[in-house]
C-alpha cells in the first residue's frame, strides 16, 4: 500500500553514543516512523514512549524524538532493532532475522563498554540471547521486568511500547520507566 513512498522498505541504522554502557534493543524499525524518518524509534507512538522514558532516566537529552535533525542527543545509551527493514505484520521471517543478525552482532562489537541490554519485547529478547556470549543454557524466559546475566552483561526484558501494548494497560509508563531505572541502577553499580 505504501510501496510508492520514497522511504518504503529502506533499512534503518542504529543511533546512539558510541561508548554506551545501555543497548535498547527493538523488533524492527516502525514502517512510518523509524523507517520514514531514518532514525530507530523515531517519529511515532513506540518512540514517544522510549524516548521520554530514557530521557527520565538520564539517558536522553530531551523526551521527544520526531526527527533526525531534532537534536535528540544520547547519553551512555544505544538504541537499534534486531531486524533493519520494517518486516509486514511485524512478523520477520527467519530469512530476515538471520539475514540482519551480523548488522546486529557488529552493533554489539562496537560497544565494548555496553553492561545492560533493554530487549522491547519477546522478539528482542530472543535476539539478544542469540548475540550475547557464552550462551546460556537453558535460555532464560523473557517477561516484564525479567533479568539475566550473561557474562558481563544483565538482560532486562520490557513489553514492547507498541500501541497494542500501551493502549491495552500492558504496559504502563511507570513500567517502563521502572525498567530504564534499573538500567541506571546496575550501570551505576559498576562505576
Amino acid at each position: 500500500m505504501y510501496a510508492d513512498q520514497t522511504y518504503w522498505g529502506r533499512p534503518v541504522p542504529g543511533f546512539g553514543d558510541p561508548r554506551a554502557r545501555l543497548l535498547v534493543l527493538g523488533l524492527a524499525p516502525a514502517a512510518h516512523g523509524g523507517n520514514r524518518t531514518g532514525r530507530i524509534f523515531t517519529g511515532d507512538r513506540s518512540g514517544d514512549w522510549l524516548y521520554g522514558a530514557l530521557w527520565k532516566a538520564g539517558f536522553a537529552n530531551q523526551p521527544t524524538s520526531v526527527s533526525r535533525d531534532d537534536g535528540l542527543e544520547l547519553r551512555d545509551a544505544y538504541v537499534t532493532a534486531a531486524v533493519r527493514c520494517a518486516p509486514p505484520d511485524n512478523k520477520p521471517t527467519i530469512q530476515e532475522r538471520d539475514t540482519c543478525q551480523p548488522y546486529l552482532v557488529r552493533e554489539v562489537a562496537l560497544l565494548p563498554d555496553l553492561r545492560v541490554v533493554v530487549a522491547l519485547g519477546a522478539y528482542a529478547w530472543a535476539a539478544s540471547l542469540r548475540v550475547l556470549t557464552p550462551r546460556p543454557r537453558p535460555s532464560p524466559r523473557f517477561g516484564h521486568a525479567a533479568e539475566a546475566t550473561i557474562a558481563s552483561v544483565t538482560l532486562l526484558g520490557c513489553y514492547h511500547p507498541s500501541q497494542q501494548n500501551t493502549f491495552t494497560g500492558k504496559l504502563t509508563e511507570p513500567m517502563i520507566d521502572a525498567v530504564f531505572a534499573r538500567a541506571r541502577e546496575l550501570i551505576n553499580l559498576q562505576e
